[in-house]
């Protein structure tokens, strides 16, 4: 099984945070969002992940791609990388990473995370997985019949289609086969809305008697702004509290202070005087002081005093001392 993971987008939606930090490397509950994504799919698929693809922009930088490369060896995978140099859509992402195209594939898109109960089906042709919502039109779609099979493709549409949005997880049989599909719009120039689409390729795949499947998930988490973010990272650390998954370092130091689970809290972390908690991830080397702390994310060496945060995310390196706010504060700031 190879796992491609297209992320090579600004996550302009993310600014100030993903300024300094590629949106699929920050953390919600206490693991970069890609990484994430990665061990929940290997629960799905089983641990024979014989490689994780990341396309990613040039400008990441080296740190980035050896944080990527250790994320796909701790599964015991190899990890390739690869570039996408302009957004010319989905269809494009993927095939620039077309030499890992081949054998059974999932594609998956970096801010996707889920909760699933269930084992990959990898005799199916192709699964789609999706999930219903009241809005469609910001979506792809797919249409199924009686029997379940998925009988169209429609990206984004217009009017009302269907309410079964794709989620940005694929499974393909037959990886080679999609690159060819792939290959072929970019080869004829066939764009949607001026983007070379995965669902046009997919709609091609299905009138050659490809046969998809939708496939659902128990709930799908948004990371595609902070407030979706930290309502994900609140509902990531609720599985993780029933399945009693380890939260808190033993290197954490309370001074009359407060956990309320669940939370996530990093290495050599002090909180003093203050109460932490439900739904905060709290990262390494962080100081809570006099401060009441919930429903948030925030990044490493940063300090919080005289505070009361909550539905925030904060990054790295901040010195925040003030009052009440619904945060989005960026990496290395000074707020008094």
């Amino acid at each position: 099984m190879k796992i491609i993971v297209p992320m090579a987008g600004m996550g302009k939606r993310m600014r100030p945070h993903t300024l300094s930090t590629p949106k699929p490397l920050l953390p919600v509950a206490g693991k970069p969002i890609v990484q994430k994504i990665i061990e929940d799919l290997e629960k799905v698929c089983g641990n024979d992940i014989e490689e994780v693809a990341f396309i990613i922009g040039p400008a990441f930088g080296a740190e980035v791609e050896k944080k990527l490369i250790e994320i796909a060896e701790k599964l015991g995978a190899k990890g390739s990388i690869y570039y996408q140099h302009e957004a010319l859509g989905t269809a494009h992402a993927i095939m620039c990473a077309k030499e890992s195209l081949d054998g059974n594939v999932l594609v998956v898109f970096a801010d996707t995370l889920f909760k699933a109960d269930f084992v990959l089906d990898r005799t199916q042709d192709g699964i789609i997985w999706v999930q219903k919502v009241d809005d469609p039109s910001p979506f792809g779609v797919v249409k199924v019949n009686s029997d379940n099979h998925i009988t169209d493709f429609v990206e984004k549409p217009k009017s009302f289609v269907s309410d079964l949005a794709i989620i940005g997880i694929y499974y393909f049989k037959d990886g080679h086969y999609l690159r060819t599909e792939l290959q072929y719009l970019l080869d004829n120039d066939i764009k949607e809305k001026g983007e070379f689409q995965l669902t046009n390729a997919l709609e091609n795949m299905k009138n050659k008697g490809t046969n998809f499947v939708p496939g659902q998930v128990t709930e799908w988490l948004d990371c595609g702004n902070k407030n979706s973010t930290v309502y994900t990272n609140s509902r990531i650390l609720h599985f993780m509290n029933e399945a009693n998954e380890k939260l808190i370092d033993e290197s954490v130091l309370l001074e009359n202070a407060q956990l309320i689970p669940p939370c996530f809290i990093g290495k050599n972390v002090k909180i003093i005087r203050s109460v932490v908690g439900p739904f905060a991830s709290i990262g390494d080397d962080c100081t809570i002081e006099n401060s009441v702390v919930g429903n948030c994310i925030i990044q490493n060496n940063t300090t919080i005093k005289n505070a009361v945060i909550d539905n925030a995310m904060i990054g790295s390196n901040v010195d925040y001392i003030g009052q009440t706010k619904d945060l989005s504060i960026g990496d290395f700031s000074a707020i008094q």
